[in-house]
C-alpha cells in the first residue's frame, strides 16, 4: 500500500507536474491535497502541452483516478474551464474525484484578495489576486463554504449570507468597493450542483481503500517548501502547507502510508512575487537563465526571479519533508555557461551560516557564499544515461548531491517527458 509525495524544493515552478508525469504509468491514484489555482503544472506529451492550475496533473494520463482532496480551496469556474478545455482536446476527465469537504472559493474571495494587496501598497505579499488566502482564512476562522453546502441551498444561502454580513462593511466602508449581493454568489454556486454530482465524495475513505487495496497513490503538493505557511519565507509565503506534513491533514491518510517522499529542485533557483531570494541575480546571467528557461509564471505568466542552486535550501527541504529522492530539473539550462556559481552558505553581518538562519531578518540579509563549477558546452538533451552527461556536468550532479541531503534519483535533460536520466527508481522501496 505505497502512498508517494512529489513536492517542491525551492519556491514553486520546479517541474513537479513533469515528475508526475514521469510516475503516471506507475500510479493508480494521483492527489492533489492543498492550495489551488494559484499554482500550476506544465506537462508536455509529444507535441502537446497542458497546462494545469487547479487539476492534478495526474488527469492526463489514462487509467489514473485524479483526486481532489479536502485541503484543496476550490474556485468552480477554473475547475469548469480546465475539464471542458481537456474535454475539448480528448482528454477523459470523468475519472476525477472531488472532496466533499473541500472549500470553495466565491466572488468576495477574489474581491477581497486583490483590494486588500493594492492597499498594501509597498508592503505586498505578491498573491495572484485568486482569492485563496481569504478562502483559507475563512476556513480557519470557520466561516467557509465547502463543496458539500451547495447540495444544501439553505445551508448554503445561510452561510453566504452571513459571511457578506461583515464582508460588504469592510469592502464598501474600507475599500470603497459596491456591496456584492448574497443571491448572485449563491446563484453562481448552486450552476456548478450538476458538474459536481458525480464527482463528489469521501476522498480520504476512497484513498484509505485504495492503499488498503495496495493501489499506489501519489501526492503531488501546490506551491512549494519554501512557500510553506508554516516552514516558508513568511509572511511571502501561501495560505497552505505544501510540506509533506500537509498531506496528512490535507487528505485524510495516515502517515504510515508514505514510503517515497520525491521532492524537486531546479539545477539554479526561482521565485515569483515579492520575499528574500539569497542568491537572487540581476546581471546578464540572470537574463540568460530567465530566457533560456522560459521562466514565467505557468498561472500568473509574471516572469521569475533567477538566482544560483542555493544548498542550503536543498538541505532544508530535504529536513523538513524527509526526502527520500531529489529530482534535479533543467539541468540543460546551464549547458552552454563557463563557470556555475553554487551557494554553499551565507554570510550574516560576517557570520557563517551553513543551514538556513532561524531569524527571518537574518535571512533577508543573507548573502550567498559561493563555490564555483566548470560548466559545459555539449548539448545534453540526448542523454539518457549519467553516463552519456559531459563529465563536468556529472561533477556538478555529484556534487549538489553530495551537498542537498538526499540523493537525486531523476535528472530532466530537457522540456519532453523522454528527456531525463534516471538514476534510481521512484516507485522501489
Amino acid at each position: 500500500m505505497p502512498a508517494l509525495l512529489i513536492s517542491g524544493a525551492q519556491w514553486g515552478d520546479e517541474g513537479k507536474g513533469r515528475a508526475t508525469d514521469l510516475l503516471g504509468s506507475k500510479v493508480d491514484y494521483v492527489v492533489k491535497f492543498n492550495g489551488g489555482n494559484n499554482a500550476g503544472h506544465t506537462v508536455v506529451i509529444g507535441d502537446e502541452k497542458y497546462a494545469l492550475h487547479l487539476l492534478p496533473s495526474g488527469i492526463l494520463t489514462p487509467g489514473v483516478v485524479p483526486v481532489i482532496a479536502n485541503g484543496v480551496v476550490i474556485d468552480l469556474g477554473v475547475l469548469k474551464q480546465e475539464l471542458d478545455a481537456l474535454s475539448s482536446r480528448g482528454v477523459d476527465v470523468s475519472r476525477l474525484k472531488v472532496s466533499a469537504n473541500a472549500h470553495v472559493i466565491t466572488a468576495y474571495h477574489r474581491t477581497l484578495d486583490k483590494v486588500t494587496e493594492r492597499f498594501l501598497g509597498k508592503r505586498q505579499i505578491g498573491t495572484t489576486g485568486r482569492g485563496i488566502g481569504p478562502t483559507y482564512a475563512d476556513k480557519i476562522n470557520r466561516v467557509g463554504i465547502r463543496i458539500q453546502d451547495i447540495f444544501d441551498e439553505s445551508i448554503l444561502r445561510q452561510k453566504v449570507e452571513a459571511a457578506l454580513e461583515f464582508k460588504n462593511q469592510v469592502l464598501v466602508k474600507i475599500y470603497n468597493r459596491r456591496a456584492i449581493e448574497a443571491d448572485e454568489v449563491i446563484a453562481d454556486l448552486l450552476s456548478y450542483r450538476e458538474m459536481l454530482e458525480p464527482m463528489v465524495c469521501d476522498t480520504s475513505l476512497l484513498l484509505h481503500q485504495a492503499l488498503e487495496d495496495n493501489k499506489t497513490v501519489l501526492y503531488e503538493a501546490g506551491q512549494a517548501t519554501m512557500l510553506d505557511i508554516d516552514h516558508g519565507t513568511y509572511p511571502f509565503v501561501t495560505s497552505s502547507n505544501a510540506t509533506t506534513g500537509g498531506l496528512i491533514t490535507g487528505s485524510g491518510i495516515g502517515p504510515q502510508h508514505l514510503t517515497r517522499v520525491i521532492s524537486v529542485i531546479k539545477a539554479y533557483t526561482t521565485r515569483v512575487g515579492a520575499g528574500p531570494f539569497p542568491t537572487e541575480l540581476f546581471d546578464e546571467n540572470g537574463a540568460y537563465l530567465a530566457e533560456k528557461g522560459h521562466e514565467f509564471g505557468t498561472t500568473t505568466g509574471r516572469p521569475r526571479r533567477c538566482g544560483w542552486y542555493d544548498a542550503p535550501i536543498a538541505r532544508y527541504a530535504a529536513r523538513i519533508n524527509g526526502v527520500t529522492d531529489f529530482v534535479l530539473t533543467k539541468l540543460d539550462v546551464l549547458s552552454g555557461l563557463e563557470k556555475i556559481p553554487v551557494c554553499v552558505a551565507y554570510d550574516v553581518n560576517g557570520v557563517r551560516y551553513e543551514e538556513m538562519p532561524v531569524n527571518q531578518s537574518d535571512f533577508h540579509h543573507a548573502k550567498p557564499i559561493y563555490e564555483e563549477f566548470d560548466g559545459w558546452t555539449e548539448d545534453i538533451s540526448d542523454a539518457r544515461t549519467f553516463e552519456d552527461l559531459p563529465e563536468n556536468a556529472q561533477k556538478y550532479i555529484r556534487a549538489l548531491e553530495a551537498m542537498s541531503g538526499a540523493r537525486f534519483s531523476a535528472i530532466g535533460v530537457g522540456p519532453e517527458r523522454e528527456q531525463v536520466v534516471v538514476l534510481h527508481s521512484l516507485t522501489d522501496d
